[in-house]
């Protein structure tokens, strides 16, 4: 065998290698991708599921939502609600993370197999728990609340009293599902900061905290952008908590994000073509986001 076919071999070989995966990726993928395009472009309803022709809709889908005030108010609750999660979210896995290195081996691991308990629990398995919590006849929260003296939280409603209680439990329902995979993969990227950087700083005088905040933090920075960036993207794009939490009393209308207000309007509504244009536009802000991440994550590998 010649030279030059046993190169062309090395080099066909990785894709070769690629080409099974890929092929399952575009099928899987790919086929609703341009079907949910496509359906964006039309009137598709409950009429179009039994068979009947869709009339091509241009950009009148995308139109209407764009003038609907419900959807900038859906819109702007999805963003304030995704900067509040994610931002509290990575404060709180920092301050995990960094209470992770200062607790001994034995505590530590406890604390690292509660973490990895909580993320590995089904989503609603752990929903579940969280409505018998503020449950408003015997829920332990308006329990805790009465019984130091907080008589107006007396059967009180937290998931039907209005939206901003509402929210604040599904905040509270994302944040603790989301901060074991953040506190665990910072105090990972913390463990491995050389220790010869911490001990000379520490003969230059250098307090624990500001070990942490000029030198530790600093140097696994790229870490907690990547990660930041993948939370935002996550939240973005949240659907099951609110969604069971409406179902358990909360105020749908009032409380719908970006992810429920397509199922809504796609399922419960039978506008398939509405719904769709709506995830186009969702789909759209997430690639704005993985591209970001994308260029963090090149940057991060020293790629150009």
């Amino acid at each position: 065998m010649s030279r030059a076919v046993r190169n062309g071999g090395r080099r066909l070989a990785p894709w070769m290698l690629l080409a099974p995966a890929s092929i399952m990726v575009l099928i899987a993928l790919g086929y609703p991708l341009v079907r949910q395009t496509i359906m964006s472009f039309q009137h598709f309803g409950l009429e179009q599921q039994f068979g009947k022709p869709a009339e091509w809709a241009g950009l009148s889908n995308y139109a209407a939502i764009v003038s609907d005030p419900y959807f900038w108010s859906v819109f702007l609750k999805s963003l304030l609600f995704c900067a509040w999660t994610a931002g509290m979210t990575m404060v709180l896995g920092i301050g995990f993370a960094v209470l992770m290195l200062r607790l001994n081996t034995l505590v530590r691991a406890v604390f690292n197999t509660t973490l990895i308990v909580v993320w590995a629990m089904p989503a609603l398995a752990s929903l579940t728990v969280w409505q018998w919590l503020v449950d408003p006849r015997s829920g332990l929260l308006n329990y805790f609340l009465t019984s130091i003296g907080l008589q107006d939280f007396k059967n009180f409603h937290w998931l039907g009293e209005n939206y901003w209680t509402f929210y604040l439990i599904a905040s509270a329902v994302i944040i603790w599902s989301s901060l074991p995979l953040v506190a665990i993969t910072i105090y990972a990227a913390l463990s491995q900061v050389p220790g010869e950087v911490l001990e000379a700083a520490q003969i230059d005088g250098a307090s624990n905290f500001q070990q942490i905040r000029r030198i530790m933090l600093p140097m696994i920075g790229s870490v907690i952008s990547l990660i930041g960036v993948l939370q935002v993207i996550w939240d973005l794009r949240v659907f099951t908590q609110i969604y069971v939490l409406q179902q358990a009393g909360g105020i749908a209308s009032e409380t719908n994000l970006l992810g429920t207000y397509v199922y809504e309007t796609g399922i419960a509504k039978g506008d398939y073509g509405m719904a769709s244009a709506l995830a186009m536009i969702i789909l759209l802000l997430t690639l704005l986001l993985t591209a970001r991440y994308l260029k963090m994550l090149y940057r991060q590998g020293g790629m150009n």
